[in-house]
């Protein structure tokens, strides 16, 4: 994950991001071994007095960015066409490719996993520590339970503090009603929002050949069709639907990006780097 990462962001970006703020800054991150032309006072003189080595502490600076990354792990996300990834998959490597961009350039990430609630929870911090606790929540994240938006949503809106950047990477299988209900919530809170529609690129198309028999991954409710005979019908059911999230997503000042599994990453990480130039 961390390798995936790493060439996705360095294959797309030249010149990050620094953070501002070079000050003082009172959260204690982590050591590093003294090199020279570090500043003395940094030195920690109880860990020389034990190891007869020079290591400085570094501090986690007060970023001026907060960026919170929900990933939808409910079943839906399992699904994949013959020929490409997971949606979970692409997910996970597009949350990671936005962690490792964010982190480099000194800027806190979170992160929380969720299904019909949140699973995982991880409070936006600055470290490469802490990156490696965010690779491997994605590394590790599995498809759950069914999709419960809305109260998984409001969780996580109740648990930020300090306003920020909120990233919703989901397939938005859901009631548009409710999941545009729940990111009301982290607009009312004064958080900028984008959400990422992640589809595969059939659930777009609905190209299917032959008779087929589909299967819902989250009820298991199975019909068999013809399906060039509900293409037409398909494809106007799922414009109506992302026509929907469109508007309420424009109408509340939400950005929004629809991706299939096809897409490649850079067209995420343009929006964000967008998004994150006009927040300053």
């Amino acid at each position: 994950m961390e390798l995936r990462a790493r060439l996705v962001v360095e294959g797309f970006i030249t010149g990050l991001h620094k953070s501002p703020y070079h000050g003082f800054s009172v959260e204690f991150a982590e050591h590093r071994q003294y090199m020279p032309g570090d500043e003395i006072k940094h030195l920690d003189w109880k860990v020389y007095g034990r190891t007869d080595r020079y290591y400085i502490k570094q501090y986690e600076e007060e970023t001026n960015l907060k960026a919170y990354l929900l990933l939808d792990t409910s079943r839906s996300m399992e699904y994949a066409s013959s020929g490409n990834l997971r949606k979970l998959d692409y997910a996970c490597y597009l949350a990671a490719s936005l962690s490792y961009m964010m982190i480099r350039q000194q800027d806190a990430v979170g992160l929380a996993l969720f299904d019909e609630q949140i699973n995982i929870y991880l409070p936006p911090h600055a470290t490469r520590g802490f990156l490696k606790q965010i690779l491997v929540a994605l590394e590790t994240a599995r498809a759950g339970r069914t999709t419960g938006t809305r109260k998984a949503l409001h969780q996580v809106a109740d648990k930020i503090k300090r306003r920020g950047l909120v990233i919703v990477i989901s397939d938005l299988l859901d009631d548009p009603a409710e999941v545009t209900t729940a990111l009301r919530h982290f607009r009312h809170k004064k958080n900028e929002v984008i959400v990422m529609h992640v589809l595969d690129p059939m659930e777009r198309s609905f190209a299917f050949g032959p008779p087929a028999l589909f299967r819902d991954l989250e009820t298991d409710e199975k019909m068999t069709t013809h399906p060039w005979q509900i293409q037409d019908a398909y494809r106007q059911a799922m414009a109506d639907f992302l026509g929907h999230y469109k508007r309420e997503f424009l109408e509340n000042h939400i950005d929004y990006v629809l991706l299939d599994t096809k897409t490649p990453f850079d067209v995420a990480l343009t929006r964000y780097l967008s998004k994150r130039e006009k927040i300053g």
